[in-house]
Order: structure tokens, then sequence, then C-alpha cells
């Protein structure tokens, strides 16, 4: 984790000057983007370890370029942004971001938040196949298939699933799991829990 290298498309100047600021001073390598464009060129020919996307770019949607990484791109995207809708925030983790930061932030819980995933990310490739009988898990490549046929999740149902698996033998409480997938204003949030749990069984 320490010198993990992370990307931040955002257009807005004072953030990328904020965000290199902090990031480097917590000794993570730093590239920007200011555009959609840049950021998938640059993602492309130099791979992050994590990459802090902003929603609202001024040539594509963010949510277009968290579609287009998700083709290929399999580490963490933390999604900032002034967008706070719950239709923007679902949208994104059901797209893949492994996170959501609404703007103005707190540059302490960014960083908690990048740590996390980080650490996520790691025990992913230190353990990178979960066996369950007819099923298998892949954190790796973020796959999951039962009785050797790929089954088709969303990133939300592949997050929760792949929390229960890791977590296995454990208590999990619903609050434990809103914060751990949809994030800390969730908690209370028990129907998405229900819903997400429910297309887990039908699949």
């Amino acid at each position: 984790m320490n010198n993990a290298a992370i990307l931040v498309i955002d257009d807005e100047l004072q953030i990328r000057r904020l965000l290199e600021i902090t990031l480097e001073s917590n000794n993570f390598i730093v590239e920007s983007a200011d555009s959609a464009k840049e950021g998938l060129r640059i993602a492309a020919s130099h791979p992050p370890d994590l990459i802090i996307l902003d929603l609202g770019l001024p040539d594509v949607s963010g949510h277009i370029v968290l579609k287009k990484l998700r083709e290929w791109y399999i580490k963490p995207v933390l999604i900032l942004s002034a967008q706070s809708s719950e239709a923007d925030i679902v949208s994104a983790l059901d797209n893949g971001a492994n996170d959501y930061l609404i703007k103005p932030f707190r540059t302490g819980e960014l960083l908690a938040r990048i740590r996390s995933a980080l650490r996520g990310r790691s025990a992913e490739e230190n353990n990178p196949v979960i066996d369950c009988g007819e099923l298998q898990i892949d954190l790796a490549s973020r796959t999951v298939k039962k009785n050797n046929e790929l089954i088709k999740l969303t990133a939300t149902e592949y997050k929760l699933l792949s929390l229960f698996a890791q977590q296995e033998g454990k208590v999990l409480t619903h609050q434990y799991l809103l914060r751990e997938v949809w994030g800390p204003g969730y908690i209370n949030q028990s129907q998405y829990l229900r819903v997400f749990i429910a297309q887990l069984r039908k699949k």
C-alpha cells in the first residue's frame, strides 16, 4: 500500500491541487487528468492502483467513464463528486465504484477510504479464489461461477456476495453490511439489503 499510484480524474483545478498535496504528503504517487478523455488515456497507459473519479466532467459523464473503466480495470475506483442524489450514488456503485464520497469532503475520511480500498485489494490478490463447493468467487477478476458457469452480477451484488464469503462463519449485522457495501450514510436503509439479498438468492 505504501507508494501506491493514484489517478485523479477531476476538472476542478483547486480539487486536483488539494488532492495532489494531500496524497503526496501521505506517500502516494499521484497523476491527474482534467477530462474523461485524458483520464482514460492515462489509466490505459499507466494503470494506477486506485482511481479517484469525478462524475461531473466537461467532456463525458463520469458514469460513462466508470463503465468504460470497468470493461478492463479491476482495481478500486472511488467516486468523489458534488452529485449527491441517491440515484447517482446507487448507479455509480452498481456500475462498479468501490466507494462514493460527496464534495465538500474531509481529507481524513478520504484517506481512510483510500486505505480501506487498497487493503481490500491487497487481500483479494493474496487470496484470489474462494471455493464454496459449487460456487467459486474469483476476487482478482471479480467474477463468480456456479458449477463452472459464469453468473452475471451487478457490482453491488458482487460486493455483497464477496463480503459474505470472506466473512464466512461470522455474524454480520445489517448495519455492518450496509456500511461496508453502501457507506456510512446508509446504515439505516435496510430495504437496500433485502432487495439485493433477494436478487442474489434468485441468481
